[in-house]
């Protein structure tokens, strides 16, 4: 059964929304303002903000001390070096902020690696004048991420929107559901790996995504936080897949650090879209979960798009 589209249309800018100057200080949260078709009140986002294409001309409002083109091992190294001694891995650029004068900045209380943190926001926002109003998100669950998208459509002044997004972002999800439902299928055992220099499990809303696509996740429980794991832990857990989705790659970097690992035989091994279909608390998560449907269960969905997933090794 293959999908019309693996990218919900934005909804049309609604008309009662309220005109504000906003500030998104996540890529995800960027995709909700798109998604709920508010992009006309956007000013400014984070150096990492891509999707859609549309934002390219935001203001630019936050820099980072890590140097993601790196290999995962220096990466890693990097930010735990910047943990230890205490320095930001993330700044926000105030006088960009303060120049684009916004009345709402949406920023995050989850991940102090993936965005600049909610306290830094909040300090920055009671030095401007007049100081805008913050609104954060911190969904560690797939259900949590879609309240998420309510949360910022109310801000954004068009709650309607968000409840329209939502029951089609949970028609898509039944639709998997339905079609799994109905050719009883079984649940393959899952891995997926978020980092892999060193290993990480796939954290927060990652095991509800493979859920929802059929799988049953052996590495962690839907809203924990990733954790670094051995290569002995994997072989013990027995996946029959392993899909490898390092945090913030593409399928194409994705597929590189793929073809680095070492896996137990047997074992199918996939790489993903994690920057687009994974990492990021947003509307697309959806797009993941239908990919992840088509890699789990071949027979009942049409092969997943190369631009967001591809086989590495079959079973």
């Amino acid at each position: 059964m293959p999908f019309s589209s693996l990218t919900p249309s934005p909804i049309p800018s609604p008309t009662s929304s309220l005109a504000r100057r906003v500030v998104s200080l996540l890529p995800g949260a960027t995709e909700i303002i798109a998604a709920l078709g508010a992009l006309d009140q956007l000013v400014g986002v984070t150096h990492e903000c891509d999707h859609p294409p549309d934002v390219a001309d935001r203001v630019r409002v936050t820099e980072t001390a890590v140097d993601t083109t790196a290999t995962p091992d220096v990466v890693d190294a990097r930010v735990r070096e910047l943990a230890r001694s205490g320095a930001p891995m993330f700044t926000l650029r105030q006088d960009r902020i303060a120049a684009l004068g916004p009345d709402l900045l949406l920023t995050q209380a989850l991940c102090a690696v993936c965005a600049v943190s909610e306290h830094d926001v909040r300090s920055l926002a009671a030095r401007l004048s007049p100081p805008p109003n913050v609104v954060t998100v911190s969904a560690t669950t797939l259900d949590g991420v879609l309240d998420d998208i309510r949360q910022v459509a109310t801000a954004l002044g068009c709650p309607d929107r968000g409840v329209l997004l939502v029951d089609a972002l949970l028609a898509r999800l039944r639709a998997v559901h339905d079609v799994l439902r109905a050719a009883e299928a079984r649940r393959p055992r899952v891995a997926v790996i978020e980092w892999v220099d060193p290993l990480f499990t796939g954290g927060h809303w990652i095991p509800d995504m493979v859920r929802r696509a059929g799988g049953r996740d052996v590495l962690a429980q839907p809203g924990e936080h990733s954790t670094t794991m051995s290569g002995a832990r994997i072989a013990e857990a027995r996946p029959d897949v392993i899909i490898v989705a390092p945090c913030g790659y593409d399928v194409v970097r994705a597929a590189e650090a793929a073809r680095s690992l070492t896996v137990p035989t047997g074992v199918a091994v996939w790489a993903v879209d994690a920057n687009g279909l994974f990492s990021r608390p947003g509307p697309r998560l959806v797009d993941g979960v239908e990919t992840l449907a088509t890699i789990l269960h071949p027979s009942l969905f049409a092969p997943p798009d190369p631009v967001h997933a591809v086989p590495i090794r079959a079973s």
